[in-house]
Formats: structure tokens, C-alpha cells, sequence
């Protein structure tokens, strides 16, 4: 029997190229038809890798009217003219914009490439008086409406956060650069543009008011990601040969992806979408990895936690308000908006009276990454990674080894650089958090809420772990209350060895200073 082999296209943004060399495509042109004749401007947020340049591509190609290339597709059976547009595509993903000139030179780039076929009579003007020239040629040239796509429009200001005077530069560039789009009107068919962060109307936006944001429509959720209908219906094979590989059987095999790759809301009780770079990745390679985190690290956003001290339980307890969760201007207070959109957190719910979101991190893929590239910054693992190996650590814990895993935990933050830590209470919170959320992934935890339970559970196979946190008290208290709250008491019939552990906390000398453990 012939075998098989699906092309992935992996890395691979053209839609052009994915067609013509037979890649894998999965079938979104339905709703590319949909945009291209419901409306005129859109923004769309997504996270990195997530297909927006494909979208973007797809769309370049059904506007310039290649009709051979949408055969088969639901697109084909949708539109009747196929009309060809001047397109006028700008990608600012490949850049470093290190200073404003590394801006200017790029929208050149793209303008010389423009004034060659329309006309250059402009071209000793400002970038936004010759973009408006060019739209305005092109359409009296072609006598076609012109149309116009941004890829990461956003790309120069993200790179810049926490440099606010190159940043207000930029902004005030592609403020005016935007703004033609809407006094060019009357000669635009269509303008699109994406980008990974929403720059509210007030900075970016605010000559182009008339741009609708879709980035939380429901009709449009789908447009970019894989929903679990869509991995069924065109990998399917190709998840049995992956299950295979990893002695795995299919079933078991697409929730493991679920798992690791799925979660992704971008509105309330919205489908859940996969990161398609990850699932391709993982089909294509037949080994389940953390593809997407390992593309990008949030170094980015690990900064802007320490700038806003901000207390990470706020992550995933929290509620965010809408108004802040679509734009990242206030970056300085809270940059929970930034993580939201960058892909690190999804929405996990909604309370439509007070506009409030409740967040999460999506998947196994992103918490786990997350919480590992954390973990440095609370913990001194960087200036001795010997002394906690979480293999060892988690191994002492599903082995009934307390004595021997809190020594590795207290060796993990002694000696921490205090100047990253900034204040105690705040550094100790967040430890305990990374703390919980990495033993989480290697066994059952339950955390606390302020019902009064005790601060973590853990629970294995063969043992049972009641932990009480305390800062500047004792970890006689810290037993104490685990006695006097009855908190072992559920467990009162349950056959396994039970530990009970009070710890404390020095302020003072910033690491756990004493520890007690009963039972068993």
C-alpha cells in the first residue's frame, strides 16, 4: 500500500505558494468572503504565529483577482466577479526598529516600491503625503478601488515598550501614516490591518475612528487558529499516525493535544481554538513539544512584572475590566493586557453586568513555559541550578520525602538578587505562586481561596501534603492552624501517609528560615 505524506506548512505565510506547491490548507476563505464584502476596515488582534499573515496573504490574493488559486475552496462557489484591486501590502513584522529612522526607512521601502508603478511625483514629502498620493494614483490608474493590508502594524511600538520617548515617536509616525486610510476614503475598497496588541483609538487610532475591531467578534473567532472540528476533518490520519508514534490510542492522542495545544478564547463562551503552530509542528515531527513557547520567550513581559510589581496571583485570580483588556496603554499599572494578548492568558469567563473577564493561561504548552521561564526570577536557580532540579524535586515529593524537598525548596531562595525581588511580601506571594503552578503540573494541587482553606494541598499517588505559608510568624503557627482548622479531616479515611507542613517566611532575610513537618 502507497504511503501518504501531508505537506505542512510550517513557517510558510503565502497563501499563493501554500497553493501552488500543494501544502496543507485549511479551508478559511468562507469567512475571507465574508470580510472582503461586509464591511471596509477591520483590526485584528492575535497572538504571534497564530495564521494572521496567512490571513493577510489570502486575502492579497482574492482581491488581485487569482481566481485558479481558491479552486475547491468554499471561496470559489461565493464569489462571481473575482475583480482585481491594486493591493498596497505592508509587513513591518522583519524589522528591528531600534530608533525612529529604522521606522522611516521600512515605510520607504514600501512607498519607492508603490511610486514606481503609480508615480513618484511626491516622493521628497512626508511618508503620510506620499502614501496619499499613491492610494489616489492607484485608483485613477486602475479605475479600481484600492486596497490596503497591514501585517503587525503594531510591530515598532511592542518592540519599545518601556522606551516611552522612541515609543511616542513611532506612535506619532504611524498615527499620521494610518490616518490616510480614512481622508483616502472615497478611493479605498478595503484596509485591513493586524497586529498582536490593540493601541487604543486615543494614541494610534484616533484618525481612523472608523475601523471596526473584530478581534472579539464571534463570526470572525475562527479566522485565525484551528478549531477541534477542523483538526478532525483535515489531520485526521495524520493524529492516528502521531498516536501510533507515542503508543498513544487516537483518542487518547487528540486529548493529549487538546491539552497541551487547544484553550484559546478570544470572546466569552466562544469556540476554543489550537495553536496551529504548535499542532502542525507537532503532526509533522510526531512528538508532542512546547513548539510555539520555545519561538519566543517572554522576556518582554517578565519585565514589565517587575516594573509594576505586580502580584502575579492576579494572573489567573483576578478579574480584568474590558476597557482594560482591549488596549495595552496603561502598561505602566497593569500590564495584564499585553499577556492577554501576546497569547500567555485567554478569557475563562465573563460578567456581562460589570464588564468584567476572568483569565487563564490557555493550555498545558503555555503554562508550562510560562511558569519555567518565570521561575528564575523568584528563585536563585540561575546562580545554582544544582541545588533545584525539578525531576528531584518532584520525585521526592511522590516518594514521601518532605524533609528532603523542603530543603531543595529553601535552598530555592536563598541567595535570590534582591534588587530583581523588590519588595518581600510581593516576592514572596509570587514564589508561592510559581511555586504552586510548577509542582501543579507534575501533580494534583489544590490552592487556596479566602474561605479559609489551607494554602496548598498535594496529593500523589501514595501521599498526601498539607502546606500553611506564613510571612514573619513561625511554622509552629503555621501547624497550628492546620490542627486547629481541621484541614486534615477529609483525608481522615484515606489509606495514605499524610504529611502536615507549616512554613514561614523571613521578610527580613527573604527566605523560608524555619519549617516544621507532622505526621506520618
Amino acid at each position: 500500500m502507497e504511503q501518504t505524506f501531508i505537506k505542512y506548512p510550517i513557517g510558510i505565510q503565502n497563501f499563493e505558494r501554500i497553493r501552488r506547491e500543494g501544502y496543507t490548507y485549511v479551508d478559511k476563505t468562507a469567512l475571507v468572503w465574508q470580510l472582503a464584502n461586509l464591511g471596509s476596515y477591520y483590526f485584528l488582534s492575535r497572538p504571534r504565529r497564530f495564521g494572521k499573515s496567512l490571513l493577510i496573504s489570502t486575502l492579497e490574493a482574492y482581491f488581485e483577482g487569482k481566481r485558479e488559486l481558491f479552486e475547491g475552496l468554499a471561496i470559489a462557489d461565493m464569489e462571481k466577479e473575482w475583480k482585481k484591486y491594486p493591493v498596497l501590502h505592508i509587513d513591518l513584522n522583519a524589522k528591528n526598529y531600534n530608533s525612529k529612522e529604522a521606522l522611516l526607512k521600512i515605510l520607504n521601502m514600501h512607498l519607492e516600491r508603490w511610486e514606481a508603478l503609480y508615480g513618484d511625483e511626491y516622493k521628497d514629502r512626508d511618508p503620510e503625503e506620499r502614501f496619499i498620493h499613491i492610494i489616489e494614483k492607484a485608483y485613477k490608474q486602475t479605475g479600481s478601488e484600492v486596497v490596503i493590508l497591514v501585517d503587525e502594524y503594531d510591530k515598532p511600538l511592542t518592540m519599545n515598550i518601556g522606551n516611552e520617548e522612541l515609543q511616542d515617536e513611532m506612535r506619532s509616525i504611524l498615527k499620521a501614516f494610518y490616518g490616510v486610510m480614512k481622508s483616502a476614503d472615497r478611493y479605498i475598497r478595503l484596509g485591513f490591518l493586524t497586529g498582536v496588541t490593540k493601541f487604543s483609538k486615543v494614541s494610534v487610532f484616533s484618525d481612523l475612528n472608523n475601523i471596526d475591531d473584530i478581534s472579539m467578534w464571534d463570526r470572525y473567532i475562527p479566522v485565525c487558529g484551528l478549531t477541534e472540528q477542523e483538526i478532525h476533518d483535515n489531520f485526521d490520519a495524520e493524529v492516528g499516525k502521531l498516536a501510533e508514534a507515542n503508543q498513544l490510542t487516537k483518542d487518547e492522542c487528540y486529548a493529549e493535544l487538546k491539552r497541551r495545544f487547544d484553550g484559546y478564547h478570544f470572546s466569552p463562551d466562544s469556540i476554543g481554538l489550537y495553536n496551529p503552530y504548535s499542532l502542525l509542528n507537532t503532526l509533522n515531527k510526531q512528538k508532542f513539544d512546547n513548539y510555539w513557547f520555545e519561538t519566543g520567550t517572554p522576556t518582554l513581559l517578565v519585565k514589565l512584572l517587575k516594573q509594576s510589581n505586580y502580584n502575579l496571583n492576579d494572573l489567573t485570580d483576578g478579574e480584568v475590566s474590558g476597557r482594560l483588556l482591549a488596549s495595552v496603554d496603561g502598561l505602566k499599572e497593569n500590564p495584564i493586557s499585553v499577556i492577554y494578548q501576546s497569547g500567555y492568558l485567554t478569557i475563562k469567563g465573563y460578567d456581562k453586568e460589570f464588564d468584567e473577564y476572568k483569565l487563564g493561561f490557555p493550555n498545558a504548552e503555555v503554562e508550562n513555559g510560562f511558569i519555567n521561564f518565570l521561575l528564575p526570577l523568584y528563585t536563585n536557580q540561575r546562580q545554582n541550578p544544582s541545588q533545584f532540579n525539578i525531576a528531584r524535586f518532584v520525585s521526592e515529593v511522590r516518594n514521601g520525602q518532605p524533609e528532603a524537598f523542603m530543603t531543595r525548596l529553601a535552598a530555592m531562595m536563598a541567595d535570590t538578587d534582591y534588587r530583581i525581588i523588590g519588595d518581600a511580601e510581593l516576592y514572596f506571594q509570587n514564589f508561592l505562586f510559581t511555586f504552586f503552578r510548577l509542582l501543579g503540573l507534575y501533580v494534583e494541587v489544590e490552592r487556596a481561596t479566602s474561605d479559609g482553606r489551607t494554602d496548598m494541598i498535594v496529593q500523589t499517588k501514595d501521599y498526601i501534603y498539607i502546606f500553611e505559608f506564613k510571612l514573619d510568624k513561625s511554622a509552629d503557627e503555621a501547624l497550628e492552624q492546620i490542627e486547629t482548622k481541621g484541614y486534615a479531616r477529609p483525608f481522615a479515611t484515606d489509606q495514605r501517609p499524610l504529611y502536615k507542613i507549616g512554613v514561614n517566611f523571613s521578610s527580613s532575610k527573604r527566605c523560608v528560615d524555619d519549617w516544621k513537618i507532622a505526621g506520618a
